[in-house]
């Protein structure tokens, strides 16, 4: 396992993450260079909502919030477009699993995992852009966030960024409580992550990382991360089958970026009773200052896919 080697220069850019933070979040921030607590990843998870139809056909990939009043945003793939193609639908719902608005986004990716931010211009999403020949994004693209819009790759609205150099695919998760932005993308050799300073990456620069490591093995089908604090939260598994059966195979992981080290990794039975019951996606939200981590599902059948969504609070 690849972990990142600390210097004075990583030492130097902690302490400018801790400003950052304060800067960005205001001064009740929580200061970037204290230990997060964790979430119990073996407590029960409670519904926000269950069997909600989004605004296409398919399996949900993953789901980010809005910070400032909690938006939910979920991404999938478009129904009738090929898988490889990377177009994508993305849905805004109410809290009740109810559509309130979507938009098309042409050979983008797969949407593994992406990000939502609230800028000077309005709402944008930070996901992957520029779809390979596998299906996935090689930048990752900015998005304003217009209902009922489609926009394709050159779309004028849209901005590239490739904050991780090497990087040949890109996907993203945004700490919003911490200001720091992580990607999992493809070096060209192994899976890894670097953890950034969000500021930076909203400019538009390429910031030193804060953190660089390769994905830790010991994790089955990877389906969603988060970050939070010093900790990157991982689900994974797959769908019921008949070499999965239930309850599944899904597991909730925690990393600490720190090092790059898997130190905790639960078997997770929520939604146990739904039918096909895939793992896709992950999310941190501060919801009226209390921290949730909640867990994506998909279920249904064949043309009548439906989300799920769970969380686990931490006090």
């Amino acid at each position: 396992m690849d972990t990142k080697q600390w210097d004075r220069r990583s030492v130097l850019l902690l302490g400018a993450a801790s400003g950052l933070a304060t800067g960005l979040l205001g001064a009740g921030a929580w200061s970037a260079s204290a230990r997060s607590p964790y979430f119990d990843l073996g407590a029960e998870a409670l519904p926000l909502y269950t069997g909600a139809s989004l605004s296409s056909e398919t399996i949900q990939q993953s789901f980010a919030f809005e910070p400032d009043h909690g938006g939910l945003f979920v991404a999938q793939l478009l129904a009738g477009s090929p898988g490889k193609a990377g177009d994508l639908r993305i849905t805004e719902m109410d809290r009740r699993g109810r559509i309130r608005g979507w938009m098309t986004l042409l050979g983008y990716g797969h949407a593994v995992s992406f990000g939502v931010h609230r800028g000077r211009r309005g709402l944008d999403l930070w996901i992957e852009g520029r779809v390979n020949d596998n299906g996935y994004g090689t930048v990752l693209k900015q998005v304003p966030w217009q209902h009922g819009a489609t926009m394709d790759q050159d779309d004028p609205r849209t901005t590239d960024h490739q904050p991780v150099p090497d990087a040949q695919e890109y996907t993203c998760a945004i700490d919003h409580r911490w200001g720091r932005m992580a990607v999992s993308y493809w070096s060209g050799v192994d899976k890894r992550v670097a953890i950034l300073p969000l500021r930076e990456v909203l400019r538009g620069r390429v910031p030193d990382p804060v953190a660089d490591f390769a994905r830790p093995a010991g994790l089955g089908t990877f389906q969603g991360y988060a970050l939070d604090g010093d900790s990157m939260y991982t689900i994974d598994g797959n769908s019921y089958s008949d070499t999965n059966p239930v309850p599944g195979n899904t597991h909730l992981g925690r990393i600490d970026w720190r090092t790059g080290e898997l130190v905790e990794r639960v078997h997770n039975v929520t939604g146990a009773e739904l039918d096909f019951r895939e793992p896709e996606g992950l999310a941190i939200e501060y919801r009226q200052g209390r921290p949730r981590l909640y867990l994506g599902f998909a279920s249904g059948v064949i043309g009548d896919r439906r989300s799920n969504i769970y969380y686990l609070e931490r006090c």
